[in-house]
């Protein structure tokens, strides 16, 4: 049954809550208004970095043997990365010749689930209720029932763990690119994992094995006292008792692990362990060269260069796809930045809306109506910042750019004064 939980906050608590959150919303105007302005500096600086990379970049050639000459040269690389290293997974004994090896660990555990629903009350205060739900899913760590919010589901709904597990990753040193040695960073880049079949070894499944059913045991019996054991019929052999063999809580199929009596009927606490790993392939890439290493490119404007990508790519497909996600990425952070301001103003205008909630209809009436100041107020702002950063670097973009936050702000002003005519008849 789901557990309900009803709080209720008054309106001059929800007053003061909302005139303490004026020094937030400042906070987050100007945090957006900074990284709006930021954004677009990193995106014509990254934009010029990458032409001039572009003009200077020069073909590796083969790579079985160092090339003095490209020595300090930003250049253009297309093959084939190997590694001698092996990974091996200190828990389950799994070894495998890879660039990087993968556990994954869910546990099956009793989750909380809520739902809410707020309602305003005459007078201005608030009342929510809150919904609390449980049910057995699959999670990445282990959920400490102790915290449920429901008294009773913190009998009924114990978790435990079959195993205290944590993912784990373990990576290549030592990757090559012919004759080159890859450093760190770009060993990080590679990607394409696949799953790993579980193929344990013997003597580490049933070590692993005998763990668990340790771990299962139950507690102890008081010891009882001694009672003389009965006697053996004269001719016979006394028979000594057959230990029980140990449960099977060790099932591996394909790529995972289930640690627990059945993977088709999971119990609260047992485990799924999952594996992957990445093998060397073909790589492309631009670096600068550095002895018989890369290192990324350091334009003259100070933004650095490097790309990365599985497969064999030319080098205008690679610069194409830098630049394209240099847009991408310009984007994402515009609508970042813009969201913050609107949300800092919205924040600023909170208290007269909570101030006329006093009456719920009027209180819904001022709390859309400041919704939909902010959201305009905070794109005309936005497309102004925006504006005045690109007059910078793109005069004529900027200018169009004003041009727009205008008629936003005219729109605003002429809404603000239909308001006004419509209350004053």
């Amino acid at each position: 049954m789901a557990y309900k939980e009803t709080t209720s906050v008054g309106w001059f608590d929800r007053l003061g809550t909302s005139f303490r959150g004026l020094g937030l919303g400042l906070v987050i105007i100007i945090a957006g208004t900074w990284l709006l302005w930021w954004n677009e500096g990193n995106f014509v600086g990254t934009g010029d970095a990458l032409r001039e990379a572009q003009a200077v970049t020069v073909e590796l050639g083969d790579p079985a043997q160092p090339d003095n000459s490209k020595n300090g040269r930003l250049v253009h690389a297309a093959g084939p990365v190997e590694t001698t290293d092996t990974l091996t997974d200190p828990v389950f004994g799994l070894s495998v010749n890879a660039i990087r090896l993968e556990r994954s660990v869910e546990f099956y555990q009793w989750v909380e689930d809520s739902r809410s629903e707020t309602k305003q009350k005459l007078g201005g205060g608030e009342e929510t209720v809150t919904t609390y739900s449980y049910a057995p899913a699959w999670t990445s760590r282990p959920v400490d029932s102790a915290q449920f919010k429901d008294p009773q589901a913190r009998l009924d709904n114990k978790n435990t763990v079959i195993l205290n597990l944590e993912d784990f990753r373990a990576q290549a040193a030592n990757v090559t690119f012919g004759a080159y040695r890859l450093p760190d960073f770009m060993i990080s880049s590679i990607s394409g994992a696949t799953p790993l079949e579980a193929v344990l070894p013997r003597e580490m499944k049933a070590k692993l094995n005998k763990e668990l059913n340790k771990a299962e045991e139950p507690a102890a019996a008081p010891e009882e006292p001694e009672t003389a054991a009965p006697a053996v019929p004269e001719g016979e052999t006394a028979v000594p008792a057959e230990t029980p063999e140990p449960a099977a809580l060790v099932h591996a199929s394909g790529s995972t692990v289930f640690l627990g009596n059945s993977p088709a009927a999971p119990q609260i606490g047992d485990a799924r362990v999952t594996f992957r790993e990445t093998r060397p392939g073909p790589v492309s890439f631009l670096a600068r060269c550095n002895g018989d290493t890369f290192e990324p490119y350091l334009a003259g404007n100070g933004h650095k260069v490097y790309r990365f990508a599985m497969g064999t790519h030319s080098l205008e497909t690679m610069y194409g796809d830098a630049n394209s996600a240099n847009a991408t990425t310009t984007w994402i952070l515009r609508a970042v930045g813009a969201f913050l301001v609107v949300f800092g103003l919205k924040t600023l205008l909170a208290p007269l809306s909570v101030f006329l909630s006093f009456i719920p209809l009027l209180g819904r009436l001022a709390g859309a109506g400041a919704g939909l100041a902010s959201a305009l107020l905070g794109l005309a702002w936005s497309l102004v910042v925006i504006s005045i950063a690109w007059l910078r670097f793109r005069p004529f973009i900027g200018g169009a750019m004003l041009v727009a936050a205008g008629v936003l702000l005219a729109f605003c002003f002429k809404s603000r004064g239909r308001a006004k005519r419509r209350i004053k008849y």
